[in-house]
């Protein structure tokens, strides 16, 4: 691994590695919006400096392509796609890989663009969204014999804000702002969502 990142990686002393190795974690924190395809270029043929091939964290490739057809629905966002099912994947392999440590989804959501053809605030599209991956997430807590021990779930976003390579031009809120007058309007989705939390099971805590 030093060969492909070198610096990039931290140094540890033998006392770091045993406080580490002794110390467990309180919980694993998950941002999860999409999904993508990846190749090992290590023991692969990938083409070098082509699209989605990267060194910077172990020289692989990362595509949304398969055989010609994307991996999920494309969205506003160019690296966003509606792949539900990721949900249930990530949450199980992390379950299998850190022996069930306690997890928070600590970030999902679908970042949209305005719909000037309706209102503003009808956003079925994040309804479809939150709803088919909650129901990967629940899929992942249930399963009788190796539930997934998830204590939370945290959508992104409460408010429609300033995005990091968007600006203001794309929105995850739940809620309209008027970035003008900063006005804040619920959309369809904070309706379902409060419902959602409404109904929730009183173990699971959704915010």
């Amino acid at each position: 691994m030093r060969d492909l990142v070198g610096s990039m990686l931290p140094v540890f002393s033998e006392k770091d590695v045993e406080n580490m190795i002794n110390d467990e974690l309180d919980f694993i924190g998950i941002n999860h919006y999409t999904s993508f395809y990846s190749k090992d270029c290590i023991y692969s043929e990938c083409e070098s400096g082509a699209p989605g091939v990267s060194r910077s964290e172990g020289y692989s490739l990362r595509t949304a392509i398969r055989d010609g057809q994307l991996i999920g629905q494309p969205t506003a966002v160019d690296w966003l796609y509606v792949y539900p099912q990721g949900m249930e994947k990530i949450i199980t392999y992390i379950k299998d890989r850190y022996n069930n440590t306690p997890m928070f989804i600590t970030e999902n959501g679908i970042g949209l663009t305005d719909d000037l053809n309706s209102s503003l605030t009808n956003d079925f599209k994040r309804v479809e969204y939150m709803s088919s991956y909650f129901d990967y997430l629940t899929a992942a807590m249930m399963y009788v014999n190796s539930s997934a021990d998830v204590r939370g779930y945290f959508a992104w976003s409460l408010l429609d804000n300033f995005e990091w390579l968007s600006g203001f031009t794309i929105r995850f809120g739940l809620h309209h702002v008027d970035f003008d007058n900063l006005n804040r309007t619920p959309k369809s989705s904070a309706s379902w969502y409060k419902q959602l939390i409404q109904t929730a099971r009183p173990t699971f805590q959704i915010s």
